[in-house]
């Protein structure tokens, strides 16, 4: 149950922190990305993967 907790708010988390990514990226082109949608996926899986994987280390659910 307690696993469950970790991630939905690991989720919200990592969401944001893949849309502030993408906004520092957009800042430093100048200019919206053509895919924004494709790389804002790319960012949170890459996040969530890893992310994902350390909470089941650490909860012992490996």
């Amino acid at each position: 149950m307690l696993q469950s907790i970790y991630f939905t708010l690991t989720a919200i988390l990592l969401y944001l922190l893949a849309d502030w990514i993408l906004v520092r990226i957009e800042q430093r082109r100048g200019e919206l990305l053509p895919h924004r949608n494709l790389v804002f996926f790319v960012l949170l899986l890459g996040l969530a993967v890893g992310t994902f994987a350390l909470i089941r280390h650490f909860t012992g659910q490996a």
